[in-house]
């Protein structure tokens, strides 16, 4: 059991603003790892920097380290964070919860989203430039799955455009492209836009941003890979990263198209979800 004392160390340990900016950036890919090279980059740290503070991190117990290959990852210890959730909501107003449930366990359990209706499912696929990795998504589902899903993709740049191999690979594929523009994810907030069922990232440097309050709650989960644009060498080479990039989205989807999703409550939602990234974790970096 948790002492007062450990908690404390914990608390004290977020109390500093750089060390807060990891743990919140691990909370966000949650269930998933980090390279350490990617969150100095998010947050503009440098490495001995960040080190000193997932050392601080790792000794309080709040995150945890593993190796795969030559890289070091690391993730936030959900126990260990959500232990310390319920120790500062323990004694909150003498344990009524008429008056804490609205400001703990309400606000961290979403409310229950009732796919068992005849409407299609708006899933949301973000990337920073939406020009490519997401215009794939949502090509690839609105073809594998259209009569039971509305495919959208949007980017968190305030202007962005179709990346030219990225169309030509979808024409290549069958696929039509003469409605697909580029988007802002402004389009997909705010009292006019679509109830969102689903929200994928598919580039680490969105999933590491802030993330937005969507309205109704929508399950979410991180399908990272590399970014097909930033390719070098000759335009086959480049085809090359981009035919990888659509088959990773495609193998993906079509396991999220195969779900049962009438058939599973939020939580089995979300794990299936999860489950999905993970295996695509697995194929981009074996």
């Amino acid at each position: 059991m948790e002492t007062i004392e450990s908690q404390a160390r914990s608390l004290a340990t977020l109390g500093h603003p750089g060390r807060l900016g990891v743990f919140r950036l691990l909370a966000r890919r949650a269930p998933g790892a980090v390279r350490p090279g990617e969150m100095a980059e998010a947050l503009a740290l440098k490495p001995n920097t960040l080190s000193v503070y997932l050392s601080a991190l790792a000794e309080a117990g709040l995150v945890t380290s593993e190796r795969r290959g030559k890289a070091i990852y690391y993730r936030v210890d959900m126990a260990r964070a959500g232990a310390l959730i319920d120790f500062l909501a323990a004694d909150c107003c003498r344990g009524r919860p008429a008056l804490c449930a609205p400001r703990t366990a309400a606000a961290l359990a979403p409310e229950e989203t009732d796919l068992m209706s005849d409407r299609r499912l708006n899933v949301l696929f973000i990337c920073t430039g939406n020009s490519a990795r997401s215009i794939f998504a949502e090509s690839i589902l609105r073809a594998e799955a259209g009569d039971r899903f509305v495919a959208h993709s949007a980017g968190t740049r305030p202007y962005s455009e179709l990346n030219p191999f990225a169309v030509e690979m979808l024409e290549a594929k069958g696929h039509d492209v003469s409605a697909l523009r580029a988007k802002n994810v402004s389009e997909f907030q705010g009292a006019e836009a679509p109830l969102l069922d689903f929200v994928f990232t598919v580039c680490d440097q969105a999933a590491n941003e802030e993330c937005p309050a969507w309205e109704g709650q929508p399950v979410t989960a991180h399908w990272g890979m590399p970014d097909p644009v930033k390719a070098t060498g000759t335009d086959a080479e480049k085809r090359l990263a981009f035919q990888q990039a659509y088959g990773a989205l495609r193998n993906r989807i079509r396991a999220f198209a195969a779900l049962p999703l009438e058939t599973l409550d939020r939580v089995a939602r979300q794990s299936a979800v999860d489950r999905i990234a993970a295996a695509g974790n697995e194929e981009t970096t074996a």
